[in-house]
């Protein structure tokens, strides 16, 4: 049986991104952004495309402490590197997560729990996209190494064929991503943290 070669996230946002210039489109994008660091090159990258929001939805994130430091960092960076970006956050509800996530305590990162956490992010980002009359809707988990772009892809297309709204294919840690990030997160002495936020991918 032969192998299916892996798709190439990049060069599927390169198609994506030449349409739309050519055919002279400025679309919305509904972003969802994991932190600042990690929204800092997704960006800088994309605003030459689009009028991007950005949704700040995660409720894996905990104590609510934590939480909050990221959220301040995610608007201070947006007001001082891209103030055209608007902002919006998603609920705070880490009773959701916990609730998701029974039964998955164990699991290994980049396991099932983190994929059900990737998918339950996606869908609120795609009827945030929705309800705001995006174009498009999209995350920049994908700019992680420690995390599978094939993986968010696949869930980010099934999301959008659930909820009829389109999803930018990407793998931000492509050109450089990755390490542009960290150089941004340098410039605007942003807060770097240590985990994902997941309460589970400290004691894993």
């Amino acid at each position: 049986m032969t192998q299916q070669p892996k798709t190439n996230y990049q060069l599927v946002l390169d198609k994506t991104l030449a349409e739309i210039t050519k055919e002279g489109k400025r679309p919305s994008l509904m972003l969802h952004s994991c932190c600042a660091p990690c929204s800092s090159y997704v960006m800088e990258y994309l605003t030459k495309y689009f009028d991007i929001t950005i949704f700040y939805y995660n409720p894996n994130i905990s104590p609510e402490e934590e939480y909050r430091h990221r959220v301040e960092e995610q608007k201070r960076l947006i007001s001082e590197m891209c103030p055209d970006v608007k902002f919006i956050e998603g609920k705070y509800e880490p009773e959701k997560f916990y609730e998701m996530a029974k039964g998955l305590e164990k699991e290994p990162e980049r396991g099932k729990r983190c994929l059900k956490c990737y998918r339950m992010r996606l869908e609120a980002t795609a009827k945030q996209a929705l309800e705001s009359g995006s174009d498009y809707f999209t995350t920049t988990l994908s700019i992680s190494p420690q995390k599978s772009s094939a993986v968010i892809n696949e869930t980010g297309k099934n999301v959008s064929e659930e909820y009829g709204i389109p999803y930018l294919f990407s793998d931000f840690k492509k050109k450089g991503g990755y390490k542009r990030s960290i150089e941004l997160s340098a410039v605007y002495n942003l807060y770097r943290q240590n985990f994902c936020g997941c309460i589970y991918s400290i004691s894993n």
